[in-house]
């Protein structure tokens, strides 16, 4: 069977192997695809695998092969699920590969802001601590994490992760998720609302999907509920975030700063009001590429593939009778 790949080179620059997807069938490797080439590379294909690269309906239905979409990547809003499902064909992604990985990232980002060691390092090096007469000098204030208020915006796996890293570190959590279950007490967190969330948390942590209700909560509104010495990180999704409204409070000093490893166009352009924001720590959406987790997601990825060709697809998110 034939099996395209649109857009690899994220999930695979170098470092690892595609043997397993290309054991199950005919494989054609791209490391990118411009929209006016999807449907020249992916024409005779009978299977489809996109990170990034967006199927819409009209892609769909010029491609009169294609029997099976695998998003490599746990998001799938880049493909019209809706009309591969009026087409019969399933649509796959990969629900977990980088719980640990994103999380570590959250808390890369945080301590960074707040220790600064790179800034340390550099003022080290040009000499300025050989200039001082103490033992120690620091160029920021450094707060400690003890005994803060963490808030986490979803309880998925993610965010799990993130609260239990958080309270190892002596924060108090509180969580606001759309729908918490009973086991969820097991994790000893305090659920609220999300606008007594953004009250009370010292440090406020996104993890929740990218919905018509998700899209731009941080707005605004909510900034202005929080704390002046509160810190926003965002490892989810961009659109999660009114970047105008955000950039404006840290400019204002009405938050102490934000750590964003997503954002609402990618690459991030030049011309977004966060470049100009003050206290803003920005990383180009790479909380989920540890090579660990990259390889999970190439395993995963063929699970996705052999189980289509098997006939007992798995992971699918538009026909509910194969969920």
């Amino acid at each position: 069977m034939k099996i395209v790949v649109l857009d690899g080179f994220t999930l695979n620059p170098g470092d690892s192997s595609w043997q397993s997807i290309a054991a199950l069938g005919d494989l054609t490797v791209h490391d990118r695809t411009e929209p006016n080439h999807i449907l020249e590379r992916a024409n005779n294909a009978e299977i489809l695998l996109t990170n990034k690269t967006p199927l819409t309906a009209t892609t769909i239905a010029a491609l009169p092969k294609l029997k099976f979409i695998s998003v490599i990547a746990t998001g799938y809003n880049v493909v019209d699920v809706n009309a591969a499902a009026e087409r019969g064909i399933p649509v796959a992604n990969v629900p977990e590969y980088g719980t640990a990985t994103v999380a570590q990232h959250v808390f890369a980002m945080l301590l960074s802001f707040i220790h600064r060691p790179f800034l340390h390092d550099q003022a080290i090096r040009d000499g300025e601590w050989s200039r001082r007469q103490d033992f120690s000098f620091w160029l920021n204030s450094i707060t400690e994490l003890d005994g803060l208020v963490f808030g986490v915006v979803g309880f998925g796996r993610i965010g799990r992760r993130v609260a239990k890293i958080a309270k190892a570190f002596g924060m108090t959590v509180i969580v606001s998720t759309r729908s918490p279950k009973a086991s969820d007490n097991d994790e000893n967190v305090e659920f609220v609302e999300l606008d007594e969330l953004f009250r009370r948390a010292d440090v406020i942590s996104l993890h929740c999907p990218l919905t018509e209700n998700t899209r731009g909560l941080v707005n605004r509104r909510r900034l202005q509920l929080a704390k002046p010495s509160a810190i926003l990180i965002n490892s989810a999704r961009g659109d999660l975030v009114n970047e105008a409204d955000l950039a404006e409070a840290l400019n204002a000093n009405r938050l102490a700063g934000a750590c964003l490893d997503v954002f609402s166009t990618e690459p991030l352009p030049t011309a977004n009001p966060l470049f100009q924001a003050k206290n803003c720590l920005l990383t180009p959406h790479y909380a989920w590429v540890t090579l660990a987790a990259r390889q999970r997601l190439m395993k995963l990825t063929a699970e996705n593939v052999a189980a289509f060709l098997s006939g007992r697809p798995i992971n699918v998110v538009n026909l509910p009778a194969n969920r």
